[in-house]
């Protein structure tokens, strides 16, 4: 890859560069894995990415985001045996800076490849997932005294879910793909919620939830996990840390890991919220941040999960709607699958809704 040995040419890596290949499975942005010669050593390597700018628009402010988050995270866990793999290390170009430019406004960045790790792409066990709402809810605490305020929005009002259902009623008053007719059922579902989109940001606007910093994308796939122990290590994907609300990344990991189901799943009797996944999630969060937020935040934990679903369910809602211009789709129906899903686990939750409450009142109460 000419293009790729050129430009790894201007970041500060003294080695000699070997060969690079495409790398994990990403959407956003594309991504490779560089090898360099270090004589005597095994070869080096390093992860290049060449930034989604039409995404991401303003690449300086996103990467203040990432340095400083990162930097903080090393900071607490510079006494620790495994301090460089807590976190994620951007390397700078050779005169600095924390991207390349090419001269046609390409915009490039590399960090130190996490040697002896690996992610998953779907919950195996409830211990897994524990151990995963642990290192979020570590990434959450380690950031507890961060003044969020110093953060830009790399996509603004990203869950913001009032502006979300705003987008949602012009889309069905569009109706730019002519399917508003033959998803009737869908729309009158999440216009019976509409209550529901604003509910945590008018907190926020009332000062009754604090801002803090969250990673916003809380997929198991953007956490690595140690090889040998199986351990869950080091949070990757930095590029949606904003300031937002803690319940933006605990409500998103429950949608997406303790649903029973795939996201596109066509038999809905076959999508549910386990209850043991959202338990062994809750435990392993709380132990690493529960003492880091208020009792405000907590109470609002289960329904957060509900707000996420119900979130991204409108969001596919939407793109169905609008003619499929922003989710990726391997077939015509597949947002429409993905919004049915969505809804079915806002239902399932809506009933489950008590017992929720009562695992995390017991095991914030454990905590003290």
């Amino acid at each position: 890859m000419t293009e790729i040995k050129e430009i790894v040419s201007h970041f500060a890596i003294d080695a000699r560069y070997l060969m690079a290949e495409p790398y994990g499975c990403g959407h956003i942005n594309r991504t490779y894995c560089v090898y360099f010669d270090c004589e005597s050593r095994p070869p080096m390597r390093v992860i290049l990415q060449k930034i989604n700018t039409s995404i991401f628009r303003d690449p300086q402010g996103l990467m203040k985001n990432i340095l400083l988050v990162t930097d903080h995270i090393r900071q607490k866990n510079k006494t620790s045996p495994h301090a460089d793999r807590c976190t994620l290390t951007v390397i700078p170009t050779k005169d600095g800076r924390p991207y390349y430019e090419t001269e046609t406004g390409d915009c490039y960045r590399a960090y130190v490849f996490v040697e002896n790790s690996f992610s998953l792409q779907q919950v195996e066990n409830a211990a897994q997932f524990e151990s995963l709402a642990a290192t979020f809810g570590e990434f959450q605490n380690q950031l507890a005294d961060f003044d969020a305020s110093q953060l830009s929005e790399s996509i603004p009002d990203f869950h913001n879910t009032a502006k979300r259902y705003e987008a949602f009623e012009a889309a069905v008053e569009a109706n730019l793909a002519g399917r508003a007719d033959t998803v009737a059922e869908e729309i009158a579902f999440a216009k019976a919620r509409k209550v529901d989109a604003s509910r945590l940001v008018e907190e926020l606007k009332a000062g009754n939830l604090p801002l803090r910093v969250t990673h916003n994308d809380t997929k198991l796939n953007n956490v690595l996990f140690d090889a040998d122990s199986g351990k869950a290590v080091c949070v990757i994907d930095l590029d949606t840390v904003m300031p937002g609300l803690v319940h933006y990344d605990f409500g998103d990991s429950i949608r997406f890991g303790a649903s029973t189901a795939a996201e596109d799943e066509k038999d809905l009797s076959k999508v549910s919220m386990d209850l043991a996944l959202f338990e062994a999630y809750t435990r392993g969060f709380l132990a690493s941040c529960g003492k880091a937020l208020t009792e405000k935040e907590i109470a609002y934990l289960p329904f957060s999960a509900k707000l996420l679903t119900y979130e991204c369910g409108i969001r596919f809602l939407t793109d169905y709607l609008n003619g499929d211009t922003y989710f990726k789709i391997h077939y015509p129906e597949q947002n429409l699958d993905r919004c049915r899903t969505q809804f079915k686990l806002v239902a399932d939750m809506e009933k489950k809704m008590a017992e929720m409450d009562r695992i995390v009142k017991r095991l914030y109460g454990e905590l003290k």
